[in-house]
């Protein structure tokens, strides 16, 4: 009879704990992206900035490709798109950050004599998204890493960050991707 009792007091507890699940409870899923593109219109020319991983995180690197080099003193006309390739048809991940805006931030890292980047879109708080911005090309000559962040949940109001400093934003990293990049 003791045992008895000593077993009834062990399994109802795990009756009721797993009875009692929240399966209503939303999930945030993390988004996969594998393909971060960069287009850069100007000047009379197209440059396409490309990293695609179709592996996911599995081992093989990122394909990196850059179409052409930038032109000194040339605006260019920005937008970055970011592609989950693994499902087919591709999933556009950039209409979630568009649509979650205030959760998002793209930020260009690059030093000045490869160009100045200025955001050209906003949230619903007139942040900064960072899908479409402008590069005004820097010195001939020159050539260095453009870096593109997508962060998530970063701290807009932070000290520097709508205008493009990463340094306090703060959030979780979705994709970062370093190009290449000269200007003639």
């Amino acid at each position: 009879m003791k045992n008895l009792k000593l077993i009834a007091l062990l399994v109802i507890p795990v009756i009721f704990s797993t009875s009692c699940s929240n399966d209503d409870a939303p999930v945030n899923e993390e988004e996969v992206i594998t393909t971060v593109t960069t287009t850069l219109v100007g000047g009379g020319q197209t440059i396409t900035l490309t990293s695609r991983d179709l592996d996911g995180d599995g081992p093989n690197a990122p394909v990196i490709t850059v179409s052409g080099n930038l032109t000194a003193g040339t605006t260019y006309t920005g937008s970055t798109t970011f592609l989950n390739e693994l499902e087919s048809p591709a999933e556009d991940i950039t209409v979630e950050v568009e649509e979650e805006g205030a959760d998002h931030q793209v930020f260009y890292q690059l030093p000045s004599s490869i160009g100045t980047v200025t955001y050209t879109d906003t949230d619903a708080n007139g942040r900064p998204i960072g899908l479409n911005f402008t590069l005004v090309a820097g010195t001939s000559g020159s050539t260095g890493t453009l870096t593109v962040t997508l962060r998530h949940l970063p701290n807009k109001t932070a000290s520097g960050v709508s205008g493009g400093d990463i340094t306090n934003a703060g959030g979780n990293t979705d994709a970062a991707v370093s190009f290449s990049v000269a200007v003639n």
